[in-house]
């Protein structure tokens, strides 16, 4: 009696890789860069177009809450234009990834002036107690403050790791 184990045949085939753990091989390795850049289109995008008076849709509520955050130091198309260089130099570290972690304390900022509507104007927002498009405008800034917190936690040195079930 052989107290060793049979020895594997190899049938010359490659060894094939479960698909979920390829998925998730990939989406760590990936998936963080593809937010930071989609974040980072998406808010350059927003901050180009306030470069062009009356094409931002949200150039109103901008002024508004420019004008009510430094009590009326900034108003008006300076306003706009302010957050159009903030805006346009975040989208281009998230793009690019160069100054990234400069962007990102200039978007954790910018975020907090975002979505300071809902405060600032409650009422406005909610006038009958429904969101009103601008709430609904002010409101998608959530994701994007938790897109701020993931792609930090890489600029920070974190990594995302597929678990080794």
């Amino acid at each position: 009696m052989s107290t060793t184990a049979p020895a594997r045949q190899s049938t010359g085939a490659p060894a094939r890789r479960d698909p979920v753990a390829v998925a998730a091989g990939w989406l760590a390795a990936h998936g963080i860069q593809a937010l930071q850049v989609s974040l980072g289109i998406v808010v350059l995008a927003f901050g180009a177009l306030k470069f062009f008076p009356g094409a931002s849709p949200a150039e109103p509520l901008v002024m508004r809450t420019v004008d009510t955050l430094t009590l009326g130091l900034v108003h008006g198309q300076a306003a706009v234009t302010l957050t159009a260089v903030i805006e346009t130099f975040v989208g281009l570290t998230l793009v690019t990834g160069v100054f990234l972690r400069t962007g990102l304390v200039v978007l954790a900022g910018a975020l907090a002036g975002m979505m300071s509507p809902l405060v600032l104007f409650f009422g406005d927002m909610f006038p009958d107690g429904t969101p009103t498009l601008e709430a609904q405008y002010v409101f998608k800034d959530i994701i994007l403050a938790a897109a701020v917190l993931v792609i930090g936690a890489k600029a920070l040195g974190a990594r995302m790791e597929p678990s080794t079930r």
